[in-house]
């Protein structure tokens, strides 16, 4: 597979009250065109920084971030992002909330009846498209993080990026949305960068796993091909020696040759 996203040499230094702080140091990582990569490793190590500089919402203090080789100096709509905050806007309905994203991208080119026929596919396809006409505090929050899903689908990025999107939901709507997206980007053939806490999470979403050191001036400090063959069955896995290994991998880097320093 040929390089998509190309991050060269990136480097993070923040100025705080305190003076600056070195948030990451010489990042280099390639993903491929339809890949899913998960970031992971103890909070402060930069996941979420590096999300964000792939995201154009930060930029690097040196180095070079590239997306289908233009380098990444803004966000745009070819690359959107999934907070772990769903970021609906309370007031709208949840097919205004995604015909925004919609109208930004397409508005120009698009008449209004195909701007509400994206809206209303976008809906569909993360199963929501009976809860258009609602509110979001009239719907759960798995339903909501759906609704944030849908709206950075809508927008047909070249680049899903997603921030512990489930980080905030109970075990069984978690285990639901994380079948789902596998079904979703096996449909789309979407790219996907994604920052999770969760080893069994990554294991089972990923085609590789991105494990960054400790801050501060964290790094990437292994890269872990995955290789389980898709489509994913969690059940057929739990006892599959690929993903048994894959995870104890992850642990013994996070736990063992990494662990957070407050642990120590």
């Amino acid at each position: 597979m040929s390089e998509f996203i190309e991050i060269q040499q990136a480097e993070m230094v923040f100025s705080t009250g305190r003076g600056r702080f070195h948030a990451l140091a010489d990042v280099n990582l390639t993903i491929a065109k339809g890949e899913f990569v998960t970031l992971i490793g103890h909070s402060g190590c930069g996941k979420s920084t590096l999300l964000n500089l792939i995201a154009g919402l930060l930029l690097p203090t040196s180095g070079t971030l590239l997306c289908d080789n233009r380098e990444i100096a803004k966000p745009g709509p070819e690359r959107a992002v999934v907070f772990q905050n769903h970021s609906l806007l309370p007031w709208l309905s949840c097919f205004d909330n995604v015909m925004l994203a919609v109208e930004r991208v397409f508005g120009g080119s698009e008449s209004k009846s195909q701007l509400r026929q994206r809206t209303l596919a976008a809906l569909e396809l993360v199963g929501m498209g009976h809860a258009a006409g609602k509110r979001p505090a009239e719907i759960s929050g798995g339903m909501k993080q759906r609704i944030g899903i849908a709206r950075a689908l809508a927008m047909e990025p070249k680049v899903l990026l997603m921030d512990e999107p489930f980080g905030a939901l109970d075990a069984l709507t978690r285990a639901k949305l994380q079948d789902e997206l596998l079904a979703i980007v096996a449909r789309t053939g979407s790219t996907v960068v994604m920052v999770t806490h969760d080893v069994d999470e990554a294991v089972l979403l990923s085609d590789r796993i991105v494990m960054m050191t400790n801050g501060p001036a964290a790094t990437i400090g292994e890269v872990l091909d995955v290789g389980l063959p898709r489509p994913r069955d969690r059940v057929q896995l739990a006892e599959d020696p690929r993903y048994i290994a894959a995870r104890k991998a992850v642990i013994d880097f996070l736990y063992t040759r990494h662990s957070h320093p407050a642990a120590a």
